[in-house]
């Protein structure tokens, strides 16, 4: 009878932590083709994503990779490579320079928030804030969040703005916005 309830006790545990696993799967979007894995961190999930392979090139360039795997939070707002391929001709090809190094950093930390905010939170600042909330980087910019129709924006200290396309991309240590903008410090 006991080896019984403790085998029926052993199944329910394994159907509890698969069950888990589907649910922590399925809560969170596909990015580039790919699961994203709220188990795994920021650069775990982004390795996987075919629509960020410049984005990730760029962080190893820069340096970043240990700290986008530390322990965080972070809220990353993650441009594609489309926005990435939106800058003039020549731009990333230059930034990826080791001489041009500082200059990359800059301008991935300023992607970063050194804290975990899900959409609805940013919601939530904006609508307290009374339409739109200013946010620091890691890298030292400011950018403005704001709700248009449902949707977060994210302008860069240069005026431009980017929409978040894929929101609330869970990791281990913090969240991912996924973008349609590359954002700018203020030259």
């Amino acid at each position: 009878m006991k080896l019984t309830a403790l085998r029926a006790v052993a199944l329910g545990a394994m159907l509890s932590i698969s069950a888990f696993s589907t649910y922590a799967l399925a809560d969170n979007p596909m990015v580039g083709g790919a699961p994203m894995l709220a188990t795994k961190n920021i650069i775990e999930n982004a390795v996987n994503s075919a629509d960020h392979t410049t984005l990730v090139a760029a962080v190893k360039a820069a340096g970043l990779v240990d700290t986008l795997e530390g322990k965080g939070p972070f809220t990353v707002f993650a441009p594609t490579n489309e926005a990435f391929a939106a800058l003039p001709a020549g731009t990333v090809d230059n930034l990826l320079k080791p001489e041009n190094k500082a200059m990359l950093v800059k301008i991935l930390t300023c992607h970063v928030v050194a804290a975990k905010a899900l959409s609805t939170d940013v919601m939530a600042m904006v609508k307290a804030d009374g339409g739109s909330h200013v946010v620091d980087t890691v890298g030292g910019c400011k950018l403005t969040l704001k709700v248009d129709g449902g949707k977060v924006t994210v302008t860069d200290e240069s005026g431009g703005v980017a929409n978040v396309t894929i929101a609330d991309v869970i990791q281990s240590n913090g969240v991912i916005h996924v973008i349609d903008k590359v954002l700018l410090p203020k030259m």
